[in-house]
């Protein structure tokens, strides 16, 4: 796989409104293993290989399971997630796949069971965040598994900071 272009050194004040969102994002107050799920199984719904590799990262740096992020796709049929990982998971898919079935409400239900109004759409946030990061990976196609905690590489850069989250 060959790199197509990088979008943050064409567009650095897009990359710059992009890193606002993160930034609300991650300063929303919504729990950081929570976000690195829900953008794992936003990437995996879009097949953005390199978006997955570096939430899998991500998520282990902050303590999550092996088991947890192999079943992420699987959430429904194991006993692994809590309450609100199932209503923030069930709501990045009716999101990410708004074109299928418009959000149905049986999912605002049950998110909203789970999250206030401010969290729900800071969650809603996240999730517009993780899928215009998919497509621009995608679209020019970044190099899955060049993302490294802690280091820079430059295509990483044009995707988020969740390294220097880590870091701290």
């Amino acid at each position: 796989m060959h790199p197509r272009l990088d979008a943050a050194r064409t567009s650095p004040g897009l990359r710059a409104v992009m890193m606002r969102l993160e930034d609300y994002v991650h300063q929303s107050g919504l729990e950081p293993i929570l976000l690195e799920l829900v953008k794992l199984r936003a990437s995996l719904i879009n097949g953005c290989a390199y978006c997955a590799d570096m939430h899998t990262k991500v998520a282990r740096s902050l303590g999550e399971t092996e088991q947890r992020l192999y079943s992420v796709s699987l959430w429904r049929e194991t006993p692994f997630y809590s309450e609100r990982e199932r209503a923030a998971l069930a709501w990045t898919e009716a999101v990410t796949l708004v074109s299928v079935d418009h959000v149905p409400d049986d999912v605002y239900e049950f998110a909203r069971q789970v999250f206030n109004e401010q969290e729900l759409v800071d969650l809603t946030a996240a999730i517009v965040a993780i899928n215009s990061w998919n497509r621009f990976a995608i679209a020019f196609r970044t190099v899955p598994g060049t993302f490294q905690l802690g280091a820079r590489p430059p295509d990483a850069e044009v995707l988020h900071r969740s390294a220097s989250r880590v870091r701290g």
